[in-house]
């Protein structure tokens, strides 16, 4: 293991890597500060240190004599105190379920609103939620086309933020816009929906760098179900 960085950020970083990766489930047991010295042949002080750090950014909980315990496997789990909308929706006894529709390339005229931050190509990846097994929310992801070894089943696996963060891509902050907005028939037909308002929300994801590596538009039949948003204090 190389030693170019502060050596408990190195370790912290792993372990939320294996906690973002499933190693290390929510609600599971780290492995202990001795087994977590031998694999990482570290000292005691580094590991509790690398401990404490997940812990400030409430990845981890650690009570004297029950051990570590994994709490959140989110990639931003710093960024913000609110709930996610699929947390809320779950805490409601909702299901929601999610469908990819289709992965494709696109190709950006200089006009292009994206043009300025992804180029002449992008990755366009569709999908859509279905609350109770029916049509909810229909994204529209725009994403770098350094992830176009991807496939369309790799973005359905599992949480879109966790795999950019797996292929390497940081973000340290979201910009949210919410509109009212017309639907149209594309729309009307995909949520299957006679509904002419519904709420359009889009996002930008910034990287380190302040650079956009997600933009999306997500189109939600509120008549369904309102957005909501649930924050803690």
């Amino acid at each position: 293991m190389k030693r170019t960085k502060i050596l408990y950020l190195e370790i912290a970083d792993k372990i939320k890597n294996d906690i973002i990766s499933g190693k290390y489930p929510v609600g599971s047991l780290l492995p202990t500060e001795t087994e977590l010295e031998a694999l990482f042949q570290v000292s005691k002080i580094t590991v509790r240190k690398a401990i404490e750090l997940l812990a400030a950014d409430e990845y981890v909980e650690k009570k004297s004599g029950k051990g570590t315990t994994v709490l959140s496997n989110r990639p931003y789990n710093k960024l913000s105190k609110a709930a996610s909308f699929s947390q809320v929706l779950q805490k409601s006894d909702l299901h929601l379920s999610t469908k990819a529709l289709s992965l494709e390339i696109k190709e950006l005229k200089k006009e292009h609103r994206l043009y300025q931050n992804f180029g002449e190509k992008v990755l366009e990846y569709r999908r859509l939620y279905l609350l109770e097994g029916q049509p909810y929310i229909y994204f529209s992801h725009y994403l770098p086309m350094k992830l176009a070894h991807l496939t369309l089943a790799d973005f359905a696996t599992g949480s879109l933020y966790r795999l950019l963060n797996l292929e390497g891509y940081e973000i340290r902050s979201f910009e949210d816009d919410f509109l009212a907005v017309q639907l149209t028939p594309e729309h009307q037909g995909i949520l299957e929906t006679k509904e002419t308002i519904g709420i359009q929300r889009i996002r930008k994801s910034l990287g380190d760098d302040g650079r956009l590596v997600e933009y999306s538009e997500a189109i939600y039949n509120t008549n369904r179900h309102p957005y909501q948003i649930e924050y803690e204090t």
